[in-house]
């Protein structure tokens, strides 16, 4: 597995990330892995050389970090693991058990790292904008979190660009520790963020991650899986132009005697602005299908041929399953 820079930063991570949404208790969301199915993930990860660990205190609400960082810790040793969690979305029916106050920062992280099994995360990740909080008042949080060893470097995750950036102004104005990670949604079918999210992260030295390669599954060209039979937010996709899409991507994957999941996740792989895409495989051998798809380098003519339907689309940034991002007007 290739190790790659982590943007403008001196960390190195594998060139994919394990992303663990479905990694905890099956009590959480009914396709959720329990433990004695994820551990047989995390091991083939460890095997095909994915060092790098994305969670979330929100994922199993505190299971999905138990069950991946113990066991996690009891395969490799520390120092080999780049572990990453993420704070923001509600822990509890408690008014301050959400959000990006100081209150809630300061105790999910301590939370967060008890429930790991370590003194540190190496990417502490804000999993959205929170509106109902000041920006100096999360910045300066986050920047006491690494004062204090808590976490080495912070990143964050699905929102404007806008807001992306006036964050990390107030950061930088103030001497406290800038976003050095945007975590965000990139497929075939979903490239919004080529517009102005990806250009700021290469101009500021940002590293990416991504999330979503096959579009909720839309492009693995597969029967429903017992996530993507309850995920609501499939019906993101499917118009004229992503069937479309879809079939070149089928089309393309036939001449290559691959599968159209190895195709939807090549491309994103070799996306000339993305560091890691996340991966979120439900069994070992989907691993092995990420590690072997993100070797597979497309040729040009390929990718134009993919990348030729593409039509802007409304913007994705709250996760509301019920605003459904139509595609935009052409003039």
């Amino acid at each position: 597995m290739e190790h790659v820079r982590f943007g403008a930063t001196g960390l190195k991570v594998s060139r994919l990330c394990l992303g663990t949404m479905s990694l905890g208790s099956s009590a959480w969301k009914g396709w959720v892995l329990d433990e004695d199915a994820a551990i047989p993930i995390l091991r083939r990860a460890l095997d095909r050389g994915i060092t790098f660990f994305d969670m979330a205190d929100w994922y199993s609400l505190g299971r999905g970090e138990v069950v991946v960082g113990r066991n996690l810790l009891r395969m490799e040793q520390r120092e080999r693991l780049v572990l990453a969690t993420k704070v923001f979305y509600p822990m509890s029916d408690a008014p301050n058990d959400r959000g990006l106050s100081r209150q809630h920062i300061l105790s999910s992280i301590d939370r967060s790292l008890q429930r790991i099994g370590t003194d540190h995360v190496d990417l502490y990740i804000v999993h959205a904008f929170d509106p109902d909080t000041p920006i100096e008042e999360t910045m300066q949080a986050l920047h006491d979190v690494v004062r204090a060893g808590k976490a080495r470097y912070l990143g964050a995750s699905t929102m404007y660009a806008w807001q992306f950036a006036e964050m990390n102004a107030v950061a930088r104005a103030n001497g406290w520790t800038p976003f050095v990670n945007m975590q965000c949604q990139l497929s075939l079918l979903y490239r919004e963020e080529e517009r102005e999210m990806l250009p700021y992260c290469a101009h500021s030295g940002a590293a990416v991650t991504t999330f979503s390669p096959l579009a909720r599954g839309y492009l693995a060209d597969a029967g429903p899986t017992a996530r993507t039979a309850h995920d609501p937010f499939l019906e993101w996709f499917g118009d004229p132009i992503d069937e479309e899409i879809a079939r070149r991507t089928r089309e393309i994957a036939k001449q290559r005697g691959v599968s159209p999941a190895a195709i939807a996740m090549a491309w994103v792989a070799r996306h000339p602005s993305v560091t890691a895409p996340l991966i979120g495989p439900d069994a070992p051998e989907q691993v092995d299908a990420a590690v072997d798809a993100a070797a597979l380098v497309l040729s040009h003519d390929e990718r134009d041929l993919l990348e030729a339907p593409y039509r802007p689309r409304d913007m994705i940034n709250d996760y509301n399953p019920v605003r459904r991002p139509r595609a935009l007007a052409k003039s």
